[in-house]
């Protein structure tokens, strides 16, 4: 029997709950998974709320990404074999002790990860490299500022940032979340509550401002990001955690500025061409030991809730991930 979290009903991760349900039979070219760790993302808690862009039919088991070793593979499968350790890519689905899925949906893991990096990695750090480099085309010498640095994708572009030689300015609503952006390369720190993090910006730059701007968290950050900027800037949209943001098209104007969204998934189905060359950056990066991702806390499957809980009240400092028994 397998134990997978399932969503029944739309709401509050407290509504989820865990069952059992036999293993099935792989078809043609699938491979059998056993998950070792699950990551939590927030698009799984907006999935379950009914709130995210990709809405599955009821019932369905949330979690993108999970990493584990291979377990069973059918004979028309190419390039994996029984015993791989591996990182899983779903839409849905990683909550779970087992997944079946194509070939074409597995990734070898990096040497140097243990499980729960190996779950916490590709969904993070795949969405800042789409932002920094596809999207943002951030350059040596330009100053990048990261709001939410202390969260899992937030890190990974403080991490991406420095590899990429812009000068990083992490802005982060705790000093714990600081000390962490600043060990994985922050140049400066800026603590929400202690400085309006638009004039720390000005600030730190002499006035000039931010050429990119990391925003995953939208609402009034969104909006004051715009008075902080430097000419020809480029804001990248990452996420609302904070609410929707309004823009203030004259400051946009004023300053040359972009406004760009970022969909790093979507992105590589509308253009498979993107998807190597990201994954290639990536894995030599953290083969080197360049990047990795902060895992904060590691719980149990059973407390799927609260591992998702740690998200949305923002007590994780990078990532979460569920370990499986």
């Amino acid at each position: 029997m397998v134990r997978a979290v399932v969503c029944r009903e739309l709401g509050p991760p407290e509504k989820l709950r865990l069952e059992e349900f036999p293993s099935r039979r792989l078809k043609a070219g699938e491979v059998r998974v056993a998950i070792r760790a699950a990551g939590i993302n927030f698009p799984d808690i907006l999935m379950v709320a009914g709130e995210y862009q990709l809405k599955p039919e009821l019932p369905f088991t949330p979690g993108v990404e999970a990493a584990g070793e291979v377990i069973e593979v059918d004979a028309a499968a190419q390039g994996v074999a029984v015993g791989d350790r591996i990182i899983v890519k779903m839409r849905y689905g990683a909550y779970a002790d087992e997944a079946v899925v194509a070939s074409s949906q597995l990734t070898p893991m990096p040497s140097t990860f243990d499980f729960a990096e190996g779950a916490t990695f590709l969904a993070g750090h795949g969405t800042a490299y789409h932002a920094l480099v596809d999207r943002g085309q951030l350059q040596p010498g330009e100053v990048l500022l990261v709001h939410g640095a202390g969260g899992g994708v937030g890190l990974a572009a403080v991490e991406m940032g420095k590899l990429l030689g812009a000068t990083v300015i992490a802005a982060a609503s705790s000093e714990e979340k600081l000390a962490v952006a600043k060990a994985r390369g922050a140049d400066h720190l800026v603590l929400y509550s202690r400085e309006p993090f638009r004039d720390a910006v000005k600030r730190v730059t002499d006035g000039r401002g931010a050429d990119v701007v990391f925003d995953p968290v939208g609402g009034e950050v969104f909006e004051n990001s715009l008075r902080c900027i430097a000419w020809g800037a480029r804001i990248l949209v990452i996420g609302f955690t904070g609410g929707i943001g309004i823009a203030r098209t004259n400051l946009i104007l004023i300053k040359g500025a972009s406004v760009v969204g970022v969909r790093a998934g979507e992105a590589t189905r509308k253009n498979p061409a993107l998807g190597p060359a990201r994954q290639k950056a990536l894995m030599a990066w953290a083969e080197a030991g360049k990047i990795r991702p902060n895992v904060s806390h590691r719980l149990p499957l059973e407390d799927y809730a609260k591992a998702m809980r740690l998200l949305i009240e923002r007590k994780a400092i990078g990532r979460v991930a569920l370990m499986m028994s």
